[in-house]
């Protein structure tokens, strides 16, 4: 089984007992958060289900830590202009295990 979410605008496809890195999420670490925004879901043995369908379904995962991601640098530049200008960029993530997809 698994479902197709979306959170921090990105979609993800999970199955219960992954552990996965998203955007960070406003919850504490060993809270319980729940992703109401499933897209797709597809049961064990079954056919995928998408839209309205789905309208009911829940993932529902525990966060295990929050972390930074890797180092993004952002360089601007303009030749012959003496224009340099250096910027960096740590994401902030939320690493979460799904627990149960549920209202399949």
């Amino acid at each position: 089984m698994y479902a197709v979410i979306r959170s921090g605008g990105k979609q993800y496809r999970v199955t219960p007992g992954q552990q996965l890195s998203l955007e960070k999420i406003p919850a504490a670490v060993n809270a319980t958060v729940e992703f109401t925004e499933v897209l797709a879901v597809a049961p064990e043995g079954g056919e995928l289900r998408a839209g309205a369908a789905v309208r009911a379904a829940k993932v529902k995962a525990t966060v295990l830590a929050e972390a930074k991601g890797a180092k993004v640098l952002v360089f601007h530049y303009k030749r012959k202009k003496q224009y340099k200008k250096l910027a960096g960029h740590r994401q902030k993530l939320t690493r979460v295990r799904i627990d149960e997809i549920t209202g399949v």
